[in-house]
């Protein structure tokens, strides 16, 4: 396949088609070493994708500084970082994928709006220190923290590019008399003894990072980078219009010693006491005028040579982003929600019987690796099995003790979701290729396979495999025999987002008009493809689970953030909003009973109550990035992408217990998708990047 060209000249202007399995869709921005792509994971995962030149790939020297800088940005992934999904660095073209965060950088917003007001430059300057504390805690130091490095999230600022920073335990060192990083946001011993720097060369960059929020320009100023390394090593900073309340703090923070400067921890507690306005609330930038919002920007972006991020070859319209971006939402919760398909039996107990009646009997068992996979097990249960996939290998393991049943061997490639126990038969979709093949469970036979087309995406329901193929193109196959029921485009969808969520016999095709205003849902039946229904709601919504009769949603603002939970009831027509008190990003969420249980980018776990009409709690986790949640009235399972399985209390929202880590001894490499954990008659099963899958008792997490 010819590669796609962006606009623009030179040779990166003829992009690569994929990184990885990653498809690129369009190009974020472009610097001196590699450009940034938009991409999306199977799932539908927005991402950002560095992809360095051709010319730096060939450079042994710069493959060794971007091994170091992944290294880097995995160690400090988490809620203040944009997190890493994966990363090829040994790739002909090296590359890295973290989360797509939307929002502008700080350099964009002070030139959009001007300086900032006091209560925000103390919000910005509380989450830059805790975003340093956390990167300093795994002993990396960033080098290079600056407006253009600083995202402004709805939940917070994010620290970003992490190309020069630098593990206290690295191997790479900075050549002698080689200056690396931007003249008006060095300490000076960058200057003075570049090969010593530490944590506090990041505390001065956050005093200049602050003059320049708070005046639009740094502490030392001038156009020549020779002027203002001089000043930086010899003057005093130039902190007018800097605001009284946090200028003593900021000049701590520029001393010219390190050991002079104040640590994250001392900055925090010093701005709780520097005013009692001080709050943590999220930080939401003030909006743009005209009629175009702020491009999203690539955590993961390149800046030009003078450090600033350049624009995007083509804008793009607020209607246009929103309507892409809540199918892909969609995406991310249905492969989640859907990805349980049940022989003999439901996920969750039958009514009036406890969730948890069959577990005593239950001992904790974990199965290691099977031979000649790779690849974090993406798993389904079924009449007492559990069926796993990963790539190179499909396999069934006793749900009872983990005891392996059967193992085959399937194409190269990735995964491309959970398997589906269906109508007496697991289906499975691997390979670079993607090949859906059905088989046997008892025996692993293959029964039937089908091909299938570039960038479909299957879903299923009521005993069909729905395929959504890139022309839009929907195809309804029967799950026993391979056989197709029916194939067409549904009526009055060009792209459709299909969800599909256990128990429910109905698929639900969803799309957002342009300006954002409304979505519109319709119900299809699997069978035929016939629609059963049609609803036209207010807001852009993304379906995360269907339960009594009833669909849930999340509701994203314009900054494709989730800002309320909707309940649409289609036998009344009645719908039920439900606002969240903090945006979150890249949520994923399901519905138990009336409630809906959401766990965020960063770790923010939460449940809202629709009966009530109000969120009942919010735990913030320690987990950077997590599967879907799955609740069984009890407790609320996630998986972690260090292999974690935990347990929140579903009542009161209290870790009440979690599984060891299990990352294995490839610890560097990260699965995009997380599956959610399986919860079946009491007990819970997962699997972990080091490739065990793992049972235990639901009754118990505090033993596990």
């Amino acid at each position: 396949m010819a590669p796609r060209r962006d606009t623009g000249a030179g040779a990166e202007a003829e992009r690569p088609e994929y990184a990885g399995h990653y498809r690129l869709e369009s190009s974020l921005g472009s610097g001196g070493m590699g450009v940034v792509h938009l991409a999306r994971s199977t799932s539908g995962l927005k991402l950002a994708v560095k992809v360095v030149h051709a010319e730096f790939a060939r450079d042994p020297e710069f493959r060794g500084r971007f091994r170091q800088e992944v290294a880097a940005a995995r160690r400090v992934s988490g809620a203040f970082t944009a997190p890493v999904v994966d990363a090829d660095p040994e790739a002909e073209r090296p590359w890295m994928a973290t989360l797509f965060i939307p929002g502008p950088t700080l350099s964009e917003h002070v030139k959009q709006n001007g300086p900032m007001p006091a209560a925000q430059l103390r919000r910005l300057m509380a989450g830059l220190a805790e975003a340093l504390r956390d990167i300093h805690r795994v002993g990396v130091v960033h080098r290079d923290l600056k407006p253009s490095n600083v995202l402004l999230a709805e939940d917070g600022p994010k620290v970003i590019d992490f190309g020069i920073s630098r593990p206290k335990d690295s191997e790479l060192r900075t050549e002698t008399g080689k200056l690396i990083g931007t003249p008006p946001f060095m300490a000076p011993e960058q200057f003075r003894r570049p090969r010593e720097v530490g944590p506090a060369a990041d505390i001065f960059a956050l005093g200049s990072v602050l003059v320049h929020a708070a005046t639009g320009r740094g502490p030392f100023d001038s156009d020549s980078p020779y002027v203002v390394a001089y000043q930086v090593v010899h003057d005093e900073p130039d902190l007018t219009g800097v605001p009284e309340g946090i200028a003593a703090l900021v000049l701590r923070c520029l001393a010219k010693e390190p050991e002079d400067r104040p640590t994250p921890d001392e900055l925090m507690r010093e701005l709780r006491s520097v005013a009692a306005s001080y709050d943590t609330q999220a930080f939401i930038p003030a909006q743009r005028t005209g009629d175009e919002a702020p491009d999203p920007r690539s955590p993961a972006g390149e800046r030009s040579a003078a450090g600033e991020r350049p624009a995007p070859a083509v804008g793009r319209r607020v209607g246009r982003r929103v309507a892409v971006v809540a199918g892909a939402l969609a995406l991310v919760v249905a492969a989640g929600l859907a990805s349980v398909r049940l022989i003999g039996g439901g996920g969750s107990a039958p009514a009036g019987t406890s969730p948890h009646t069959k577990a005593a009997a239950f001992s904790s068992w974990h199965t290691g690796p099977v031979p000649g996979a790779t690849g974090m097990p993406q798993c389904a249960y079924g009449a007492g099995q559990v069926f796993c996939a990963r790539a190179g290998a499909a396999f069934a393991l006793s749900a009872a003790d983990g005891k392996l049943l059967w193992h085959r061997s399937t194409a190269a490639g990735p995964v491309c979701g959970p398997p589906v126990a269906a109508d007496s038969l697991v289906q499975f979709c691997t390979g670079r290729g993607s090949l859906l093949t059905a088989r046997d469970p008892r025996s692993g036979d293959e029964v039937w396979k089908r091909p299938l087309p570039d960038g479909a995406v299957v879903r299923h329901a009521g005993g069909t495999a729905l395929i959504t193929g890139a022309d839009g193109t929907v195809t309804g196959v029967d799950g026993r025999s391979g056989r197709t029921k029916w194939h067409r485009r549904l009526p009055g969808y060009s792209t459709p987002s299909l969800a599909s969520f256990a128990g429910d016999p109905l698929a639900y095709a969803v799309t957002s008009s342009q300006d954002g205003a409304h979505t519109h849902v319709a119900a299809v039946d699997p069978d035929t493809g016939a629609v059963r229904w049609e609803a036209s709601l207010g807001g852009v919504l993304n379906p995360v689970g269907s339960q009594g009769g009833s669909l849930f949603f999340l509701s994203a603002d314009q900054s494709l953030a989730a800002n309320a939970v909707v309940r649409y009831t289609p036998a009344s027509k009645a719908s039920r909003r439900v606002a969240l008190p903090v945006p979150r990003l890249s949520p994923q969420a399901t519905a138990h009973g009336d409630t809906v249980y959401l766990l965020s980018a960063g770790g923010s776990l939460e449940a809202v109550d629709l009966t009530a009409g109000k969120p009942l709690w919010n735990l913030e986790t320690s987990v950077s990035r997590g599967s879907v949640p799955v609740a069984d009235g009890a407790h609320v399972y996630f998986t972690a992408a260090d292999g974690r399985l935990l347990a929140v209390d579903a009542r009161g929202g209290r870790l009440v217990g979690q599984t060891p880590a299990r990352l294995g001894t490839d610890a560097g490499v990260v699965t995009a998708d997380l599956p959610a954990p399986l919860v079946v008659d009491g007990h819970v099963y997962a699997g972990a990047p080091d490739g065990t899958v793992f049972g235990v008792a639901a009754r118990d997490p505090a033993g596990w």
